[in-house]
């Protein structure tokens, strides 16, 4: 008798699972994944599991290391500078070519108004949370199903590489006010002001997220 493969919907149904809970941040870097308690959890076979994390690993999401077994990945340097490399590309050209009433412009708005009130609550993995939604609808702008799909898979990496900065607070309280400034020039029609703009919050995440990494090492 011919072994069962998994199905091909449910793999890609659980992987979508797995990496929402590294974009939300419920998966930190480094966190040991349970194969036995995921499968319980998602009630599903240890088959699919080790399909789903062969996946992931490909990916770059997961790392399979010996004698300890799957764990979240840590990005490092080369894997920061690449994301935001890609990020570059996608989320300054969605911009300048958007146009205001498109609508993802009322996400990105929703995302703005969510972070403000986690951060009165002072909720910070809420307000990084809204901002990775921000971030998401402005690749939504490009009205391509291709680069929001890469955008998605990034999102997950991106998320593991702000686990390198131990202050949540500190990460995410300073871009709210600048995703309502790029909201507010979109919506003003000063899109190439709005790709610029974003252009300079990107290279800005990077360092930060650069000098913590190199802060660690130390």
């Amino acid at each position: 008798m011919k072994k069962q493969k998994t199905p091909p919907i449910l793999a890609v149904t659980i992987a979508e699972t797995m990496r929402n809970k590294i974009t939300l941040g419920e998966w930190i870097p480094g966190q040991r994944l349970s194969e036995a308690a995921l499968s319980e959890e998602l009630e599903i076979s240890r088959n699919t599991l080790r399909e789903v994390f062969r996946v992931l690993t490909q990916e770059g999401l997961l790392t399979y290391t010996p004698n300890r077994g799957v764990c979240v990945s840590i990005p490092d340097v080369a894997t920061i500078n690449d994301i935001y490399r890609v990020r570059q590309l996608i989320e300054c050209d969605a911009l300048q070519h958007a146009y205001a009433m498109h609508p993802a412009v009322e996400k990105m708005q929703q995302a703005v108004s969510n972070a403000r009130v986690h951060a009165e609550n002072k909720y910070w993995i809420g307000v990084g949370s809204e901002n990775m939604q921000f971030h998401m609808a402005i690749v939504e702008l490009s009205d391509s199903q291709r680069l929001i799909k890469l955008y998605r898979h990034i999102s997950a990496e991106l998320r593991l590489a702000f686990g390198h900065l131990q202050d949540a607070k500190l990460l995410h309280a300073p871009y709210i006010d600048q995703n309502a400034q790029i909201l507010n020039l979109l919506n003003a029609g000063k899109n190439q002001q709005a790709a610029e703009s974003m252009r300079h919050y990107l290279d800005l995440s990077e360092r930060t997220l650069l000098a913590a990494l190199a802060r660690q090492a130390l």
